[in-house]
């Protein structure tokens, strides 16, 4: 089983014209002759109903086995007929005598074909269809993942009993069509010899199928618990699959079928393996037992088993296990159990696979010679067997996540050894005087490393990859004695030590570095004369260090795509705008002040974040630059300084976040943050992984805050409004959930409205691998779950299904995890369902962290918690959490956000105890920030930053008004009215500490934020297939603007109902469509640019629904492709498509439609006269 199958594409036009076509028989007169489309596509012939048309029903016969003759009655005319019964035939004259040889030649190959192979998978088949029976010849028929039954209907003569119609056919799939009963009709088929009746819900095998002559049988994933004896007598029988049945021992007639050499029976409900019944069975080689319950192993009377060559005994529920009586055993898994002590014969042993165990003593004898793949990785070895050194084929040893202290030296001088994974134990020193080795990737990670041994670089002249971060060094070794250097060393990972600057210099002796990592240690500079030498390096991380500059000499580096440099103390702008293959720069966190870029921007620029710069401003000059260059970059970010907050609220959470793409150069992830939630006092993060696709993600990030909002309106429990947010998003997925999945994890802050003197309460949802881990006391507190195969409750629930579970974990061969959005072919084994936690923030609460795989796949939670406690600032603590992720073997697109708490004793509201609604906790934060990002055109992307307080802009939008925006925040002119700092704005009002008032007619300067868009996208193309995934799609860019708002008093905000609703980034006005139900105010033009502030961060008109997709599925259809057919904002090129000859007409239209507009608004304003409008309202847009 697998992905669905897409019906809908056809195949390749051969050729198509417009001609006299006649159905029937020619002679009669009730035929006649009509002028119709034509067309040879694939097997078939389709010709148009409508005269002179494509539309309209289209008549289509199929050619296979059919005829194509010459009709001499007429000039230049073929008679095209069908093959079968109901045979059709279809007359067409040419114009000319080319053509007519043309189709002649053409149709002829077509009908002279004979069809052998069918595939009618996944389309939702109820009964075989009619034009099936048209060739007999069939051998291969595919009819997976249908609907069809054993008898449909009696009006209904195509059951599957009719199958025995096809003599030749030797191949037939009916898996997944949940047939109840066993097809008696496809033992009549003399020549089958592959038959697959999987996931079926089959309880008995008939007797009567003893009698077929398979070579291939399949009954995986039914309720079989014995096979008849009568199998016995299918002597060629070589294969049966008995994988996934309720099967509690071995059957005995497998005995006697000695054609099979392997035994496919992983995933019953066997706890005992009788290893007796092993030895009456020697035609068997291939064993597999994997996903049973098997505790132990009964081998009495047994010396050996000679001929099992391959033992899997994975994800069971083995202690101890002594696999000596397989004394020729080539291939042992037996990875997930538990086992502690492990037994194994060596004379043949090619690979051992026991990883994730507690394993504390390994045993094999005798030394293992042809041994060549060895993985005993997370167990709790504290050190290595003696036998390993001497086993003269070991290319391959992972013993990464134990408790080993030291390495043999002998191991490094094996002259076989290839691959050395020895990262996350406790090794204080590798051994010191080294002889030469042939290790080429050595990954020495998460250790307690003080130094490197003196000649490791000397003596390991095969050296490609060496990772060494997160441990202890001060010092590297040097990789030459002399100039001469025979280093060949690619990827050096050092990040999180404590090196200092005088290890660079000795970077030079490795000329072939292409990656370098040194991330968060001690380097104050990085000399040019040093990295000058590095020519061919690709791709640098040097943050968390305290650089005060990157080299020019980094233009030397002429294949250098991406420099990281974030968290550093650059106030110079590096010249890597002059790099002809830069891809990604990042200069976040740093003390910029300002930006020099030449002319031509790179043309591979795809990312430049240049956030947290306080000081960092932006000229007129550089904005046109960026402008004319949006299109070819994926994402700016820049931030600027705010003219000051008057309001000196505290900030109860603040949040920084970002994003890194994987090594195929795709964001498969994205992250929501709205500081601003719902009624001002909530806020609402998420982060969304698509593992190999970008398109759910974005769906995710642009629909669930809306689906949350409403789901919030209809109960205030928490589990139940997450649940039905999930629940609800399936459905929305439409057709890209069908093909895509993705995982998600969402966490809600809310205020009880009913208790003002109440807490703040963190509730977190996940599916996937998506998670969320709470700071306590600086502990680490877990809110999220993982549902993987490893959980006993939803391995039983998968079998309880009949789903398939591969080899890799995966139900049927897709994701590893069973509770995801999306994937809905899946269901019921993959389900949507959340799990859910509430907790009440306290004062020990320090911070939250949101992940998605790919962070928690590379950091543990305690590591996470650890390494970001410190950091005062969120954005570069989640930079942190990426550059780490990426540093520790991470090769998949990450998302962080981190979520800074300051909860204390008096952090809950008593505004509303003195009638006054309070404002949002943390509103205020102390950057504006500035983006300039595009997603992928299938993303109906969200707004975002790195800091996540940020709101979209289209590249439409010109440089003045993008410098008024960006540039004008220091330069504000003070209010002209007097202010009286001690007069409240609301007289006699009190304010909790929490939210003090607002200084009347003060000017209030808010969060000036804006992001380009432009049109870059990979076409919502998967890295898997690379073909469009079908009803996902969008319609360009956004464009979403807010403006600077003075503040009023509140005897003025009553006068004037306009919708306001703060945000993280500022206050957004709202004059489009109100809601449904609201008296509707008077539209004043001179407020400027009005919108609505949505949940999810972005800005939108006000429609009759918070979700965008419900809305766009009640207009009108302007594209097919499924559910998602309307983005954040519409897009200005898809409303209006003009044709030249209609221009001036239109063009006349609207201006008559602009004056009616122009003298209601005179109407309405003499009604509601202007000088009554609060002066808050007067902005500089």
């Amino acid at each position: 089983s697998g992905k669905p199958h897409s019906t809908g594409s056809s195949e390749r036009i051969q050729l198509s014209g417009m001609y006299n076509v006649r159905k029937g028989k020619i002679h009669l007169p009730v035929n006649r002759w009509t002028r119709r489309q034509a067309i040879l596509c694939g097997t078939c012939l389709i010709v148009s109903s409508v005269k002179e048309s494509q539309t309209g029903k289209m008549h289509v016969l199929p050619l296979i086995g059919g005829k194509v003759e010459e009709v001499k009655k007429h000039q230049h005319c073929l008679a095209f007929s069908s093959s079968g019964p109901q045979s059709q035939t279809y007359y067409i004259c040419f114009d000319n005598f080319t053509e007519y040889l043309r189709w002649l030649r053409q149709a002829s190959k077509i009908a002279s074909q004979r069809i052998s192979s069918v595939d009618l998978s996944c389309c939702s088949l109820e009964h075989l269809p009619a034009n099936l029976f048209y060739s007999q010849d069939l051998t291969h028929l595919n009819l997976k993942q249908n609907f069809l039954r054993l008898n449909p209907s009696p009006s209904t003569s195509r059951a599957l009993s009719e199958l025995q119609r096809f003599t030749k056919l030797k191949s037939l799939n009916l898996s997944n069509n949940n047939l109840g009963d066993f097809p008696l009709a496809v033992c009549s088929i003399p020549t089958l010899t592959e038959l697959n009746v999987s996931c079926n819900a089959l309880r008995s095998i008939p007797a009567v199928v003893g009698e077929m002559h398979k070579q291939t049988f399949l009954l995986d994933g039914n309720f079989l618990q014995s096979l008849p004896d009568e199998l016995e007598h299918m002597h060629q029988l070589s294969y049966v699959s008995l994988s996934f049945n309720e099967f509690t021992d071995i059957p005995g007639v497998l005995e006697k079928l000695t054609a099979m050499d392997k035994l496919c029976m992983s995933g019953n409900c066997l706890d005992t393996l009788n290893l007796q019944v092993l030895k009456r069975m020697p035609h068997i080689k291939h064993v597999d037992l994997r996903l049973n319950s098997i505790r132990r192993l009964e081998a009495d009377e047994i010396d050996f088993l000679h001929h099992v060559t391959q033992l899997d005994l994975r994800d069971n529920k083995l202690g101890e296990l002594d696999a000596t009586v397989f004394n020729n055993v080539e291939v042992l898994h037996c990875e997930r159990n538990q086992l502690v002590t492990l037994k194994i014969s060596g004379y043949f042993l090619k690979a051992l696979y026991a990883s994730c165990n507690e394993l504390v003593h390994l045993d094999v004898y005798p030394v293992p010679n042809c041994l060549a793949y060895m993985d005993v990785s997370r167990n709790h070895l504290e050190n290595l067997p003696e036998w390993v050194c001497d086993s003269r084929k070991l290319e391959v040893l992972d013993v990464g996540h134990n408790q080993i202290r030291e390495l043999p030296a002998r191991l490094f001088n094996s002259s076989s050894l290839r691959k050395l994974l020895a990262g996350h134990n406790m090794l204080g020193r590798l051994p010191d005087r080294l002889e030469r080795t042939q290790v080429e990737v050595l990954d020495v990670q998460h250790n307690q490393l003080l130094e490197l041994p003196s000649n490791l670089l000397l003596k390991a002249d095969s050296l490609r990859f060496l990772n060494a971060s997160a441990n202890k060094l001060e010092m590297l070794p040097p990789a030459t004695l002399s100039e001469e250097t025979h280093s060949i060393l690619q990827e050096l990972y050092l990040t999180n030590n404590n090196l200092t600057d005088k290890c660079v210099p000795l970077l030079t002796g490795h000329p072939h570095l292409k990656i370098l990592h040194m991330a968060y240690n001690r380097l104050q500079s990085f000399p040019a004369s040093k990295m000058a030498k590095l020519e061919e390096l690709e791709e640098i991380d040097i943050s968390g260090n305290k650089l005060k500059a990157i080299p020019t000499t980094i233009m030397n580096c002429r294949r250098m795509h991406t420099v990281i440099a974030h968290s550093n103390c650059i106030e110079v702008f590096p010249e890597v705008m002059q790099l002809s293959e830069i891809k990604c720069v990042d200069l976040s966190c740093n003390e910029l002040s300002e930006v020099t870029l030449p002319e031509n921007l790179p043309p591979k620029l795809q990312e430049l974040d240049l956030t947290g710069n306080p000081r960092l401003a932006l000229d007129h000059k550089t904005l046109e630059l960026l402008k004319s260059a949006i299109s070819g970059i994926r994402c700016f970010k820049i931030d600027q300084p705010s003219a000051g907050d008057a309001s000196g609220a505290p900030a109860v959470w603040s949040h920084g976040y970002t994003e890194a793409s994987g090594v195929k150069n795709k964001l498969c992830v994205a992250a929501l943050s709205a500081n601003n939630f719902c009624d001002n006092r909530e806020a609402l993060y998420g982060v969304f992984d698509g593992d190999r696709n970008v398109e759910v993600p974005y769906l995710l990030q642009c629909t669930m805050s809306d689906i949350l909002a409403e789901e919030l309106q209809k109960t205030k429990n928490e589990e139940e409004y997450m649940i039905n947010t999930f629940i609800v998003m399936q459905r929305k997925l439409g057709t890209a959930g069908q093909k895509l999945g993705g995982s998600a994890v969402l966490c809600h802050i809310k205020h009880d409205p009913m208790d003002p003197g109440g807490c703040f309460t963190l509730t977190s949802a996940n599916v996937g691998k998506c998670q969320t881990v709470l700071c306590r006391n600086g502990k680490p507190l877990p809110l999220s779950r993982c549902y993987v195969m490893s959980c006993e409750e939803e391995l039983k629930r998968i079998k309880q299904h009949k789903a398939i579970i591969t080899e890799d974990g995966k139900v049927n061969g897709v994701t590893d995890s069973t509770r995801i959005l999306g994937y809905t072919f899946l269901h019921p084994s993959v389900v949507p369902r959340p799990h859910v936690q509430s907790i009440t923030l306290t004062p020990q609460d320090e911070f939250f962290i949101l992940g998605s795989k790919g962070l928690w796949d590379s950091l543990s939670m305690d590591e996470a918690v650890e390494a970001v406690r410190n950091v005062p600032d969120a954005l570069a603590a989640a930079k942190k959490l990426c550059t780490l992720a990426q540093s520790y073997g991470c090769n998949d697109s990450i998302s962080a956000v981190v979520v800074q708490l300051n909860v204390t004793e008096d952090s809950f509201c008593c505004c509303e105890l003195n009638g006054v609604p309070p404002p949002s906790p943390g509103i205020f934060p102390q950057s504006v920030n500035v983006v300039i990002k595009d997603r992928p055109t299938d993303a109906l992307g969200m707004p975002s930053s790195s800091s996540g307080m940020a709101s979209e802009i289209s590249s439409e939008i010109s440089t003045s008004e993008m410098s008024s925006e960006v540039g004008s925040t220091a330069s504000d002119e003070p209010p002209q009215v007097a202010m009286n700092e001690s007069s409240p704005a609301y007289p006699g009002e009190q304010r909790c500490m929490l939210h003090p008032v607002c200084l009347s007619n003060s000017f209030q300067r808010q969060l000036s934020s804006a992001t380009f868009s432009s049109a870059f996208s990979d076409n919502g193309l998967d890295s898997d297939d690379e073909e469009p995934i079908e009803g996902v799609f969008t319609n360009g860019s956004r464009v979403e603007v807010e403006v600077d708002i003075h503040c009023s008093r509140a005897k003025e905000k009553q006068l004037l109902q306009v919708p306001v609703e703060a945000s993280d980034e500022g206050i957004v006005i709202s004059a489009n469509e109100d809601e449904p139900g609201l008296p509707r105010k008077a539209e004043y033009s001179a407020v400027g640019t009005i919108g609505r502030r949505r949940g999810n961060g972005s800005v939108a008109p006000h429609e009759r629904s918070h979700n965008l997709i419900e809305v766009a599925t009640d207009a009108p259809l302007r594209k097919t492709g499924g559910y998602f057919a309307a983005p954040a904002q519409p897009d200005p090129d898809d409303q209006f498509i003009i044709p030249p000859e209609l221009e001036e007409e239109v063009k006349e239209i609207m201006k008559q439609h602009q004056e009616q507009q122009q003298q209601q608004q005179q109407q309405q304003q003499r009604q509601y006269p202007m000088d009554h409008l609060a002066d808050y309202y007067d902005t500089p847009l």
